[in-house]
């Protein structure tokens, strides 16, 4: 859980709290309620019929009712016999004909003069083999420890800054939420603990932007080649594009060759819709760092995505005398010795592949940037591994097709500079979105069947690769053999996962060459896949889908200037979360607005890709709620910086001890 020391307890902060400080006497008790009641056990019994259950009868002085345990032990059994005076708090259900029950209640055994508790009872979050008690006692330990160090507890929060804010000092707010007094209603509770929440969520939001401005002064600190090159490469590829840079391309190009140029490494993140045009900017990039006499890697999540990048910058870069060279984990040994040497020579001026780029034995004669698309599914490992090749720090360029809500750039991409292509290139159709009952799935078919008619080709999308016991959903082999049944006229092709990268690329290039009418695939298709002929997309079971990936998914139709339509194929009832999630797809094609609905309905865990990103996720703030903290957050922290570099320091320990190297990533 990430519990070591006293002030990882301290902020494990509580999810609700019991009211254990009064009784309830039992006649008074509704099913439905939570409540702790006393009184004396006049019946304990094991029964045996059917399923073994242990069940107590608690009577007080007006009423009784009964406490089931499905799950027992022997221990249970020996301290809970009729005389003995307990205190069970649960919630009360109603039980065999009307008569009220506590199923597995917290039971304590008591006297009429034991003492309530003068305070609320919190409960944390916990997990397997971690129990509430053991939460309760260990942070209680951290508590004692914080109040008998002779400075109490250490607020890093200058003073001034807390009464501008109206903030509580840290050791009051701690106090406050482990121990919050009793009240007479959970609004009263509310109110008192609000100051102390927004203590917390401030402290954290600071803590965060500090570490990212730390990490970002940092990094300045390194020494990068400057690639200033002298325009040969560059210009002669602008020069062979088909078309006009747009006024976006235009403003991400300047800024990046701008930073190119710096002997300080580029960390910049380039976001775009999808075919908004970003491999074009980084074809540029890795032009201008051939041109300065140096290599530039591209790094993908998937064999397919990289392939694709090959095929395009070789197509782009090759006819000006640039080698571009592929390297994978299943090129054939001989493929592979080769590319190996020619990256190590420094022949290999722009190298693309997968994760094989940053294994030990790729050597690079000279790399001086390093490009990772998608960068959000590698590990932060594996992101810092291709940073770190090489005597200098090569310039870093990362490319997202997932656009990144205002909130979440301000939170989690303050240590990095970002550039934005907002405009899809001229002569792209927009896509039509509609939303299509799965019992309609004939029309779904005929609509198919025109399209090919049209000379068009279509993809299926499908959520499984083959069937699964748990997961009831329709998969990509099944549909392939419904699909040939259903339109045995057409051309069907099955792309998935799991398939050898030969078998890959065949599928790719006989889809591409127009030999596949409708591709049946799986989420593979997702990024990386341009074929401007295919004007329809039909995904299985849509509500299964993050918003994001129907998004990316969708922007693989309307590629051209045909019109185009993304049909989403949703299984009945829809939850209403369900409803909501494909209703705003089908009402926005921007990217931007998609992403931040996204963020409201998943978080910016699910959003960013947590794991693969490696970022400390943020405990008790929220970037769109606390969006007010986090504006002022991001004042303080340069603030802060600036005036109390040792106070700066605590607050980031205090928060994220040990995770210096994700923000570094």
């Amino acid at each position: 859980m990430g519990l070591r020391g006293d002030w990882d307890f301290l902020l494990h902060l509580p999810l609700r709290y019991l009211d254990e400080t009064r009784i309830a006497p039992i006649d008074t008790a509704a099913p439905g309620e939570w409540v702790q009641v006393e009184g004396e056990i006049v019946d304990a019994q094991l029964r045996r019929a059917g399923r073994p259950q242990f069940v107590v009868r608690l009577r007080d002085e007006r009423a009784e009712l009964s406490l089931r345990w499905l799950h027992f032990f022997s221990s249970q059994r020996t301290r809970l016999t009729v005389g003995r005076r307990v205190r069970a708090a649960g919630l009360i259900r109603e039980g065999w004909k009307g008569a009220i029950e506590m199923v597995h209640p917290r039971v304590t055994l008591c006297d009429r003069q034991t003492p309530l508790p003068d305070r609320l009872t919190p409960v944390y979050p916990a997990s397997e083999g971690v129990s509430q008690a053991l939460l309760r006692r260990r942070i209680a330990k951290a508590m004692v420890a914080m109040r008998c160090r002779e400075a109490g507890f250490p607020d890093a929060l200058p003073g001034a800054l807390r009464e501008r804010l109206a903030l509580p000092d840290l050791g009051s707010a701690l106090c406050l939420l482990h121990e919050p007094p009793p009240v007479a209603s959970l609004a009263e509770l509310d109110g008192l603990l609000a100051p102390a929440w927004r203590r917390l969520r401030f402290d954290e939001l600071l803590a965060q932007q500090l570490a990212l401005r730390r990490a970002r002064a940092q990094r300045r600190k390194e020494t990068g080649p400057p690639l200033a090159g002298d325009g040969r490469l560059v210009d002669a590829l602008l020069a062979r594009l088909p078309f006009a840079l747009t006024v976006d391309q235009r403003g991400a190009w300047a800024e990046i060759e701008r930073d190119l140029a710096a002997v300080v490494p580029m960390n910049r993140l380039l976001q775009g819709d999808v075919g908004s045009g970003k491999t074009v900017v980084a074809a540029l990039a890795a032009a201008r760092a051939v041109e300065a006499g140096a290599q530039a890697a591209i790094m993908a999540p998937t064999e397919i995505l990289a392939e694709q990048h090959f095929r395009r910058l070789g197509a782009l870069l090759t006819p000006l005398g640039v080698q571009v060279v592929w390297l994978t984990g299943r090129l054939r040994e001989g493929m592979r010795r080769d590319a190996l040497a020619a990256i190590e020579s420094g022949v290999a001026g722009v190298v693309v592949g997968t994760h094989a780029l940053i294994q030990d034995s790729v050597r690079f004669a000279n790399l001086a940037l390093a490009v990772v698309d998608e960068q959000h599914r590698f590990g932060v490992a594996q992101r810092l591994a291709l940073r770190q090749d090489g005597a200098c720090v090569p310039h870093r360029l990362m490319l997202s097709a997932t656009p990144i809500p205002r909130t979440l750039a301000m939170s989690y991409f303050a240590d990095l500079d970002v550039s934005v292509i907002r405009t899809l290139p001229p002569g792209r159709s927009p896509v039509r979105t509609k939303l299509v009952a799965g019992s309609r799935r004939d029309e779904v078919l005929a609509r198919i069947r025109a399209e090919v008619a049209r000379g068009r080709q279509a993809y299926w999308v499908c959520p499984l690769v083959e069937e699964s016991d748990e997961i009831d959903a329709t998969a990509a082999v099944r549909m392939v053999e419904e699909t040939r049944a259903a339109l045995p006229d057409l051309r069907i092709g099955l792309l998935h996962g799991q398939m050898a990268a030969v078998e890959k690329t065949a599928v790719m290039d006989s889809f591409a060459a127009g030999a596949i009418d409708v591709l049946v695939a799986t989420t593979v298709i997702e990024v990386g896949i341009d074929v401007p002929n295919a004007s329809l997309m039909v995904i299985e079971h849509a509500q299964r889908f993050g918003l994001a990936t129907l998004h990316q998914l969708r922007g693989r139709v309307g590629r051209g200037a045909v019109e185009s339509a993304c049909v989403l194929l949703f299984d009945e009832p829809l939850s209403e979360t369900a409803r909501a999630r494909l209703k705003i797809l089908y009402e926005s094609t921007d990217g931007f607005e998609i992403a931040g609905a996204d963020l409201r309905l998943r978080g910016p865990g699910e959003l960013l890709g947590a794991r693969q990103w490696g970022l400390p996720m943020l405990r008790v703030a929220d970037v769109e709620r606390d969006v007010d903290l986090l504006d002022i957050a991001r004042a303080e922290a340069d603030r802060l910086l600036q005036e109390d570099e040792r106070a700066a320091a605590a607050i980031v320990d205090r928060w994220f001890a040990g995770a210096a190297a994700y923000f570094g990533a």
